[in-house]
């Protein structure tokens, strides 16, 4: 069997905890799942199993020739990087999902290795606006990625994370796992936690000025939020305190006290002047 390559930040999960992975997942018989990082197929062959097809990505290309070797019939094993494909190459794996009614969904899992995490569920947010219908995500990840993600305005995990893929999924932790649940055992705890994907709401005027925004105060978050709004490309053309104004929204506050729907009121009054 193939061992695991450190510079991919592999960590397979043992065959004690594959079955309340599996039992979390929920995969049922009109379920196409896309599987990010199969490793040796721990979770592959049982979501095969139960699900119509599943079509899984491997960056480690021995391991996705190991998985390909003797595959279930309704398995596509798709070697190389996640981050690199592009969504018409999803749409030729998946080419049945304009004819599909009824129960089918497109769904993604994975046991995602802890140092691409994030890259990889921008990623996921990039391919659902730019068509492809996920219903949800079911992804391993390092427990303190999940605090982020779930967490609320006011506490000191909310950030960039969480107002980013917030916008455009809903997250909802389902399982913990500890170290000993994997091999090589790592030196954090996870946790197993559900993206459910649905249109951005509200809507941003111009989902870049909104990104590159949240971003900037977030490096800022201690400070209040007419200051840190200057480290925004935006307050050179608009003045924060302007901006603040016209949103509604007092410029003493914080960035991480504010909504989400509250930083895309001030997101938009920058991308009306930019426009």
């Amino acid at each position: 069997m193939t061992r695991a390559r450190k510079r991919f930040g592999q960590n397979f999960l043992e065959p004690a905890w594959v079955d309340k992975v599996v039992a979390a997942i929920a995969p049922t018989a009109g379920d196409t799942f896309l599987e990010i990082g199969p490793g040796h197929g721990a979770l592959t062959r049982p979501l095969a199993a139960r699900a119509g097809r599943v079509v899984a990505f491997e960056i480690d290309r021995d391991l996705a020739a190991d998985l390909a070797a003797a595959p279930p019939p309704n398995l596509v094993v798709e070697p190389g990087d996640f981050l690199d494909v592009a969504a018409d190459r999803i749409r030729e794996l998946v080419p049945d999902w304009p004819l599909a009614t009824g129960d089918w969904r497109l769904r993604v899992a994975g046991n995602l290795p802890y140092n691409v995490a994030s890259p990889i569920m921008f990623k996921l947010v990039d391919l659902y606006v730019a068509g492809i219908p996920l219903a949800d995500a079911t992804l391993m990840l390092q427990r303190e990625v999940a605090d982020r993600l779930t967490a609320v305005p006011g506490t000191r995990d909310y950030g960039i994370l969480t107002v980013l893929i917030g916008h455009h999924a809903t997250s909802e932790r389902v399982l913990a796992l500890p170290p000993g649940a994997f091999r090589p055992v790592p030196k954090v705890r996870s946790a197993l936690v559900r993206l459910r994907f649905h249109p951005p709401d509200p809507p941003a005027r111009d989902e870049s000025v909104f990104a590159a925004m949240v971003q900037a105060v977030f490096t800022r978050r201690r400070k209040t939020l007419a200051n840190a709004l200057l480290a925004f490309a935006g307050a050179a053309t608009l003045p924060p305190a302007r901006a603040l104004a016209a949103a509604g929204i007092d410029g003493r506050r914080r960035p991480e006290t504010l909504s989400i729907a509250e930083l895309l009121r001030v997101a938009d009054v920058f991308a009306a002047k930019s426009g």
